[in-house]
């Protein structure tokens, strides 16, 4: 089949694409990473479970409300690992540039890098930079990888039924965010990119209780997240509309701008399976950090295979992952 890959792809050609990449002649060490698509993967190591993640960001634009390329960059390869029960270590950095970039925005996406890596302990231990000549990029990309230590590894597959769904705030956030940036619609401010250093949030949730699985809801937000979760783990989801936690001010702009809010990706937020007997110490736990204080039990895992979600009205409607991007370049 030859296939013409394009951004925002729909699903048989998005298929095509990772079974390509993933068609790869290698050792998996930890059976997690390419062919299971997680979002790292695990390597034992004289007793230890070292994380492993890496990640491109392609922001447009670079500075939005409430962060820019270089907060996203560290706080999605951190998540990346927090998510799979890793505590950040070490990071590095690769940056492609174009010819004629300012050095003051660099100064400024360098600082913002460095203050969410103080959030969570982590460090930048070696890089590259390339310089394209002019014309070649039409703004910078960053590459992050980073290494973690899990002493109990976390996976998206782990969902059972009778768990308790939970997210750890609001929704939408940052794709909104940069799509009322990139229209120029004015909101008066109000509304903000949640990108955000997840780890120190997760050590405290997995602290107070057994939590099964977990994902960010970044590409695709919140509905290709719990998909992806379901799906894997071979179950359904079972969603309450009322209990869905959307900022006013997101959800209007998101109904202005035609888009699904829970189609749009957050950057600061976590998706979580947890067992029902510590899912209100889980809530109470995510709801003392600054990043949870928004966080909500918003369903429940059963036997099954689909995800749906009990409307305000009373009916039902099927929740589906989004087909493409609804969003491109967001992070």
């Amino acid at each position: 089949m030859k296939v013409n890959l394009m951004h925002g792809a729909g699903g048989e050609v998005m298929g095509e694409l990772l079974r390509v990449i993933t068609n790869l002649r290698h050792n998996n060490a930890g059976g997690i990473g390419l062919e299971s698509l997680d979002d790292g993967a695990v390597i034992p190591l004289n007793g230890q479970n070292i994380v492993f993640t890496t990640d491109n960001h392609v922001v447009s634009p670079i500075f939005f409300p409430g962060g820019d390329i270089g907060r996203i960059a560290v706080c999605g390869t951190i998540n990346d690992l927090a998510m799979m029960g890793g505590r950040p270590v070490a990071l590095s950095c690769g940056m492609v540039i174009p010819e004629g970039f300012d050095v003051a925005d660099l100064e400024r996406i360098v600082a913002s890098m460095d203050a969410a890596l103080d959030e969570c302990g982590a460090s930048l231990v070696t890089g590259d930079t390339k310089v394209l000549e002019r014309g070649a990029l039409d703004a910078i990309i960053i590459n992050t990888a980073g290494i973690g230590v899990a002493e109990r590894v976390v996976r998206d597959n782990g969902l059972v039924p009778g768990d308790v769904i939970i997210v750890s705030g609001t929704i939408g956030d940052h794709g909104i965010a940069i799509m009322a940036h990139r229209e120029g619609f004015d909101f008066g401010g109000q509304i903000h990119s949640d990108v955000a250093p997840l780890w120190t949030l997760v050590e405290g949730a997995l602290a107070a209780g057994d939590i099964h699985a977990m994902k960010d809801p970044t590409r695709g937000g919140f509905a290709n997240a719990i998909n992806e979760m379901a799906k894997k783990s071979r179950v359904g989801v079972v969603i309450e509309e009322e209990a869905l936690p959307f900022r006013k001010n997101v959800r209007s702009a998101a109904g202005m701008l035609g888009i699904d809010p829970l189609e749009v990706a957050n950057e600061g937020k976590v998706v979580m399976g947890v067992a029902p007997d510590d899912a209100e110490a889980v809530l109470a736990a995510l709801r003392s950090h600054p990043y949870g204080r928004d966080a909500a039990i918003v369903g429940e895992v059963i036997e099954g295979s689909h995800v749906t979600m009990r409307t305000a009205i009373g009916g039902e409607r099927f929740i589906e992952p989004p087909i493409g991007d609804p969003v491109p370049r967001v992070c």
